[in-house]
């Protein structure tokens, strides 16, 4: 499976806010994105990616200030 959990740093730490990231979309204009499970679960998340790590099936976001 290739799906990742995605996380958004929070004081400093990674908050898990959704496993099984399917899909990730750039919407307004690259200040926020539309992310979707393989459960078919979907968040819109402000802020920018910080890093990926596919192998490790990890994506953290970060708020932009």
């Amino acid at each position: 499976m290739c799906e990742a959990n995605a996380y958004m740093i929070k004081d400093g730490k990674e908050e898990l806010l959704m496993e099984a990231v399917d899909v990730i979309e750039p919407e307004e204009n690259n200040v926020s994105y539309r992310i979707v499970s393989i459960f078919g679960e979907q968040k819109t998340i402000k802020g920018r990616i910080k890093s990926m790590n596919l192998v490790g099936h990890k994506i953290v976001f970060e708020r932009m200030v």
